[in-house]
Formats: structure tokens, C-alpha cells, sequence
């Protein structure tokens, strides 16, 4: 009869052994997934604004109507606005309240400036006789543009929601897992502005 020696097998402590992923991880890659979705749109919103921009329809041409002025001050707000963002989802991972609610009030007024430009914006055009029905070029700066910024007031309106949050919950771990998604949405929107502002506006007002 013929042994068989087999290699030893190497004992692993059951405390070795990897367990799954800490929630937070799981929450943050899930949530980047659905960043990349609103990207993959964006993209799409994009490709339909760089076939269109030159179909003017005998209309207005972006160097007639964008002003680059108050383009760069909603720039500049935005940026100092994921500055602030970012200021405060730190002072909450530090357990430190009151400079959360202080960061994000920055952050609200910021945005709410933004959005105010943007809007103005919109008006003055419409009020010109440049809507988003006179031509193809408008149609698609219009959809653009209006997409991001309906992201944007969507952002404030999760910010109010989360500092109530925060005032009724303290900064408990499902707290400051709702605010990491909060901060890499914010962050997502001021990457697309930086594509907006640079591929819409100024190519544009050439």
C-alpha cells in the first residue's frame, strides 16, 4: 500500500480572512457608478451641442449673446463654491458641527449666486428673441447649460437636506456616508462647468 504525501496545507486564522468591504466603500464606488451614468449623458449633450452650435438659423451667434463677464463670476463661484464643499465634509469627518454648517452656508450662497447669473442669463437672452425654439444652435446651448443647472439646484436643495440632517442626527456614520455622495456630486458639477465654460463659452464668443 502506497502513502500519499500531500503539501501541508497553511492554516489561516478565521480573523485573516478578508470580510467584505466596509460600508462606506461600498456606498462611495455605487455612487460613482451613478456619477459616470450623468457623465455618459452629459457626454451625449455635448456631442448634440458641438454638431449644432453653428446651425444659427440666421439668428444669434454665441459671440453676439454670451457675455464672459458674468460667465467668469459664475465660474468663479462655482469653483470657490466645491472649495467650500470640500471644506466641510473634512469638518465633518472631524466631528467639528459648527464649521460644517459655516462651510455650507458658504457653499449654498455660492451656488444660489450661480444659479441667480445663470438664470439672468437665460432671461436676457429669451427677452432678445434668443429662446431655445430660435434655432438648433440655442436649442442645444439651452438643453446643455438648463441640464447642469437643474443638477445644480438639485445639489442645493441635498445640501439643505443635509444639514438638517446633521441637526437632527448628529454626525453619525450613515450621516457622513450621505455627505461623501453629497461632496463627490458637487465636485462632478464643477468638472462639468470647467467643460461648459471652456468648450461652450468661450470657443463661442470667438
Amino acid at each position: 500500500m502506497t502513502i500519499v504525501e500531500t503539501a501541508p496545507v497553511d492554516f489561516v486564522p478565521e480573523a485573516e480572512h478578508p470580510g467584505p468591504a466596509p460600508t462606506r466603500t461600498v456606498v462611495g464606488y455605487g455612487f460613482w457608478i451613478f456619477l459616470l451614468s450623468d457623465i455618459v449623458m452629459f457626454s451625449g449633450l455635448f456631442a448634440a451641442y458641438a454638431v449644432l452650435w453653428q446651425n444659427t438659423a440666421g439668428g444669434p451667434s454665441g459671440q453676439e449673446l454670451f457675455n464672459l463677464r458674468n460667465v467668469f463670476i459664475e465660474t468663479i463661484c462655482l469653483l470657490i463654491s466645491s472649495y467650500t464643499a470640500g471644506l466641510g465634509a473634512l469638518s465633518a469627518e472631524r466631528q467639528h458641527a459648527g464649521r460644517f454648517y459655516l462651510f455650507s452656508v458658504f457653499t449654498f450662497i455660492l451656488g444660489a449666486a450661480f444659479l441667480f447669473i445663470e438664470i439672468s442669463e437665460f432671461a436676457e437672452m429669451v427677452g432678445k428673441g434668443a429662446g431655445p425654439s430660435r434655432s438648433a444652435f440655442l436649442s442645444s446651448f439651452f438643453t446643455l447649460v438648463g441640464m447642469h443647472g437643474a443638477h445644480v439646484t438639485s445639489g442645493l436643495l441635498w445640501l439643505i437636506y443635509m444639514v438638517a440632517q446633521v441637526a437632527a442626527k448628529g454626525l453619525r456614520p450613515p450621516v457622513l456616508r450621505r455627505l461623501l455622495c453629497f461632496s463627490l456630486f458637487w465636485h462632478a458639477l464643477d468638472i462639468i462647468w470647467v467643460g461648459v465654460f471652456t468648450l461652450v463659452y468661450l470657443m463661442g464668443a470667438r
